[in-house]
């Protein structure tokens, strides 16, 4: 399994779909990446030779922020927003939507699929003694 950027990159599907298992590298970026390689997209990640992914690694590593450095600089940004109490930071406080979706419906994903029915409001009626 080739490794880059410490994510073990799946053999069996082409180089193209194979890259964006790497945290911050989309479709796009991929497709971008191996076009400046001169690496054919429907190559097969276990295809490569050992010098075309040497060549992948630095040319990722070099021109985009991933993995661990991606996630870490997301996080102080978020926790920025939490320290100041901007509206945005409030809200991730809460767990609500920040982009200001609606919220009557619709925010089951940031809410953790919280499901507050309300029945008739009547009670059953008490058995009779």
């Amino acid at each position: 399994m080739p490794r880059i950027a410490g994510v073990n990159i799946p053999e069996q599907k082409q180089i193209q779909i194979a890259l964006t298992y790497i945290y911050g590298i989309g479709p796009s970026s991929a497709k971008k990446i191996l076009i400046e390689m001169k690496i054919d997209p429907a190559t097969q990640a276990s295809k490569l030779s050992a010098a075309e992914i040497n060549k992948l690694k630095d040319a990722i590593e070099k021109t985009f922020k991933i993995e661990g450095e991606l996630r870490r600089e997301r996080m102080m940004n978020i926790k920025r927003l939490k320290d100041i109490g901007c509206w945005r930071g409030i809200r991730h406080i809460k767990g609500l939507p920040v982009r200001g979706q609606r919220t009557k419906t619709n925010s089951r994903t940031i809410r953790g699929n919280v499901r507050k029915t309300v029945g008739s409001g009547r009670k059953p009626p008490s058995e009779a003694t």
